[in-house]
């Protein structure tokens, strides 16, 4: 692949991407208003999704809240464990680690300035009345897109370009960080959708454009 067809496939990866997110923000983003998203399927499958958990017994709910947190770990672990393999095997992976943690890292930062210019309200302030799993964030604590959707979408799209092999761990625990913040009572379904989207359009166009050539398989950029 020439550089002029990896900047190419980069910004079709990045202008897909932005499309895809801003589509899941809500109407009126930008206004000065925090913008409180009470109408439409993402809100209704919300209160539908809480309302279910609602009676769950205290101490599995407790324990239920920390699956975004550990799911995470275990991303990160799998990247970890990719990386030395790769400097180890002297193969492109020790380098592609690197760039997915870096992607991870700007798509973290990017999440947190979207959310000062879409400046949605979380759902639990929206729909005050309903039980949670969570304490619902301070006024000011913003909701799309959602950090940790954010963070699991790039760590999972970079293991899967990666280490392929890793798809059937990396993605199912991508989905479950995400959805869990949705269980917990945190964001809206189209607030994880939107981080995982753009983690991973994030991470996908920082390997197209940076991870070094394999010269041992004919010319891929990842292993």
């Amino acid at each position: 692949m020439t550089v002029v067809r990896r900047m190419t496939v980069c910004v079709l990866i990045l202008a897909a991407g932005g499309t895809a997110v801003a589509l899941l923000a809500p109407a009126g983003w930008g206004s000065p208003a925090v913008i409180m998203v009470t109408d439409g399927h993402s809100a209704r499958t919300y209160q539908e999704v809480v309302a279910a958990v609602a009676d769950t017994p205290g101490w599995l709910s407790a324990l239920a809240a920390h699956l975004p947190a550990l799911g995470l770990l275990v991303l990160l672990l799998l990247l970890a464990w990719t990386g030395w393999t790769g400097w180890r095997q002297h193969t492109p992976r020790g380098v592609g680690a690197l760039l997915v943690l870096a992607g991870t890292v700007l798509a973290y930062g990017l999440s947190e300035a979207l959310k000062l210019v879409v400046d949605q309200g979380r759902p639990c302030r929206a729909f005050g009345e309903l039980t949670i799993w969570e304490h619902c964030p301070p006024v000011g604590d913003l909701s799309f897109p959602s950090n940790h959707s954010t963070v699991a979408g790039a760590l999972a799209t970079g293991l899967v370009l990666l280490a392929p092999r890793l798809a059937l761990v990396a993605v199912p625990t991508a989905v479950v960080v995400a959805a869990m913040r949705v269980v917990a009572g945190v964001h809206y379904p189209h607030d994880v959708l939107a981080g995982l989207l753009l983690g991973a359009t994030i991470t996908a166009a920082l390997l197209v454009a940076l991870a070094p050539r394999n010269r041992t398989d004919g010319g891929r950029y990842w292993v």
